[in-house]
């Protein structure tokens, strides 16, 4: 595990960054986790260093008996520099928490960026698959077969009673918890987004940001992803999900056929003057390149604008990024300095599709 795994950052991006995938004009991503611990070994939070580091070890271990070192890198974090780790964080690979943590700890993801194993976060190990558009059942399955692979050579810390045991109480159960990740600009701009919040609250589920929880909806983006796991089947968690979704993108649906229908032309100028800013702006801060490419997208998906794909926009949101611009100068860059290369970036990659 070392450095020489992040050959190819930050060029190549992965599957659910490609724009395609069931209801893709709404939803980015569906991304579905478990949280596993191994059986003996005190939760990560009271682990000693040695023990934090045994725990990764028999996590080696266990992948290359299931033989997924074939197909994915891994990195040790501890040993990995800070703007890298950022990277990954950036990516969805890792969360804030993993990155910021301290002690052994690592990460194994798929070339594809669809499967990512974190070790030594919250739990001591959280497995993930994340899926182009609104695809939970694809991406639970997929999931399913690595969990229950490493549950032959691992021993999972599991009550009869309670089922898996996790960290945090939330996530007791099944410890299975499903994110997805969507665009809702016509509902933010009809200021009807608090509604989703509310709806989402009553059945049980929570709206968070780009980044999870604790993070704000830069580009108009939402993660929606269940809260309680304990005393719910898994079958049950993915049914929650899959009866929630397809009612907030009805409602989003709506309110652009709304816009569309009251005031054309204003959408029309929101979203052109969006496209003039990307394509001629020599700074830009990262929530300025987030809130016109959320309207970029939006004007995709209407019809307003033919000749940028969707793809290119999803690769923006990230690779304009603070931590992806630095590693592709590789050097440290001031905040001028960021919003000039990020600028810079767009322009290159929107001019790559002018007429």
């Amino acid at each position: 595990m070392s450095e020489a795994g992040f050959d190819g950052f930050p060029h190549v991006l992965g599957e659910w960054l490609k724009g395609k995938g069931p209801d893709s004009d709404i939803v980015v991503s569906t991304r579905v986790r478990f949280a596993r611990n191994v059986r003996g070994f005190p939760f990560t939070l009271k682990a000693t260093p040695q023990q934090r580091a045994d725990v990764l070890a028999l996590c080696e271990e266990a992948l290359h008996k299931v033989h997924l070192q074939r197909s994915i890198v891994t990195l040790e974090l501890d040993k990995l520099a800070e703007v890298k780790r950022d990277v990954l964080v950036e990516r969805h690979l890792i969360s804030r928490e993993l990155a910021g943590g301290d002690g052994p700890r690592g990460v194994a993801y798929g070339r594809g960026e669809m499967l990512s194993i974190m070790i030594n976060e919250e739990d001591h190990l959280r497995l993930q698959w994340i899926k182009s558009g609104f695809d939970a059942d694809r991406a639970y399955q997929a999931l399913c077969k690595v969990d229950r692979a490493l549950e032959k050579v691992l021993p999972f810390a599991v009550s009869d009673r309670y089922g898996y045991l996790t960290a945090c109480p939330t996530n007791v159960g099944t410890g299975m918890r499903i994110s997805v990740m969507l665009h809702l600009p016509a509902l933010t701009m009809k200021e009807h987004i608090d509604k989703v919040f509310k709806a989402a609250k009553h059945m049980n589920h929570a709206v968070r940001g780009l980044y999870g929880e604790g993070t704000r909806a830069f580009g108009d983006m939402y993660q929606v992803s269940n809260q309680a796991t304990l005393g719910r089947s898994e079958v049950q968690i993915l049914e929650s999900v899959k009866a929630i979704i397809p009612r907030i993108l009805e409602t989003e649906r709506q309110m652009r056929g709304q816009l569309y229908a009251e005031d054309r032309s204003f959408l029309e100028d929101r979203v052109l003057r969006s496209l003039a800013v990307l394509r001629n702006a020599r700074r830009l801060n990262v929530q300025e390149m987030m809130s016109h490419l959320s309207m970029l997208r939006l004007g995709i998906d209407m019809g307003l604008v033919s000749d940028v794909p969707m793809r290119t926009v999803n690769e923006m949101f990230i690779l304009g990024q603070p931590s992806h611009l630095q590693e592709r100068q590789g050097r440290p860059m001031n905040p001028t300095e960021r919003d000039t290369a990020r600028a810079d970036m767009v322009r290159a990659m929107l001019a790559a599709h002018s007429n």
